[in-house]
């Protein structure tokens, strides 16, 4: 399996040097992280791919996964993962920009979203953060793939932090936007200012049956509300949102969602077979892989200070902002910065 990344990474090279020779940002040393802003390129306007051409299945852990693939089979491989309430569509136009530079880009719907579906109608639907990193490392075992750029944000930020951390010798490089965002239930126990607790607000809705029944009922409402919230300045269209809001349809989307957000509280058991990994989580591990993280200047959902978490990168490390009016979703905000992340980083 190595031999076959070394030689797709060679490979693309040399179809990577145009696109890299855009990125404003270059990697630090670990002696010390550089910061940075950038405009999103120019040369892929957002919004303008709206499908990918097919959506593969493939039974991975305890999942029957749906994910989209584009590029070389032989070609190394990148991992694309979306956050809630978004899908894989977050990552319409950065997939070919990847896809032409020569990678192997994978971008799987997460648990409770699109055609992915739970093998056994007796498991938990376990929204916890450790359950839906295994769920990477299960798909990875199953597409026979060693190792991996991993890249997302929100949810999968969370979730690509995580895996980086724990699982090192399976990631080759990570993006993440809003940087490191690995959580514990214990210091979650801590209470925040008010204005910090007040952009959490449907964190606590969704801890009462009230809040379970309206997000069942009014789905593509809430997650409406929270894309425009979160990304103040995008204005998307009709079209994009329900392209997205489509795999929200997923029969397990509600149960995940809630046991997600009341399992972060403390107010819902996860499962003991993750509790080995929840615990080394609660250290707060240092991500020692290659790293570089986004944030938009327009992000309205919550998120860490960059300087808060610049530490927990001991690796070669960047942060950039993304300017331009760009919010919480930002590889569809801003694809070829995206992507120009993901390409850079994948050269260390």
């Amino acid at each position: 399996m190595s031999d076959n990344i070394n030689l797709g990474r060679r490979r693309f090279l040399g179809a990577a040097a145009m696109t890299l020779a855009t990125a404003q940002v270059a990697l630090a040393g670990p002696a010390g992280a550089q910061s940075g802003s950038a405009k999103p390129g120019s040369a892929v306007k957002p919004g303008a791919r709206t499908s990918f051409p097919a959506i593969k299945q493939i039974n991975a852990g305890l999942l029957n996964v749906g994910y989209a693939e584009a590029g070389p089979a032989d070609g190394p491989p990148v991992i694309l993962l979306h956050g809630w309430p978004y899908d894989i569509h977050a990552f319409v136009d950065v997939a070919p920009i990847l896809a032409s530079a020569g990678f192997r880009v994978i971008v799987p719907h997460l648990r409770g979203y699109g055609t992915t579906r739970f093998l056994s109608s007796d498991t938990l639907r376990n929204g916890q953060q450790g359950a839906l990193a295994v769920d990477v490392i299960d798909l990875m075992d199953a597409l026979r793939i060693e190792k991996a750029v991993i890249a997302g944000f929100d949810w999968g930020a969370r979730t690509a932090d995580i895996v980086a951390a724990i699982w090192p010798q399976r990631v080759k490089a990570l993006v993440a936007v809003s940087g490191y965002l690995i959580g514990s239930q214990q210091a979650n126990k801590a209470p925040l200012p008010p204005k910090a607790e007040l952009a959490w607000w449907y964190q606590y809705y969704f801890t009462t049956e009230r809040g379970r029944a309206g997000y069942e009922k009014y789905t593509r409402d809430f997650a409406r509300l929270i894309w425009q919230l979160a990304s103040p300045k995008w204005n998307f269209d009709d079209a994009t949102f329900e392209r997205s809001a489509a795999s929200l349809d997923n029969p397990d989307q509600v149960a995940i969602t809630i046991h997600n957000y009341r399992w972060r509280l403390g107010l819902a058991e996860g499962e003991a077979k993750y509790d080995d990994l929840e615990k080394r989580l609660t250290a707060f591990p240092v991500i020692q892989v290659p790293s570089i993280t986004l944030e938009g200047d327009a992000n309205g959902a919550p998120h860490p200070d960059p300087a808060a978490y610049a530490k927990k990168f001991s690796g070669r490390y960047a942060h950039r902002l993304i300017t331009g009016g760009i919010g919480h979703n930002l590889p569809q905000e801003a694809p070829q910065a995206f992507a120009e992340a993901v390409i850079e980083v994948a050269g260390y």
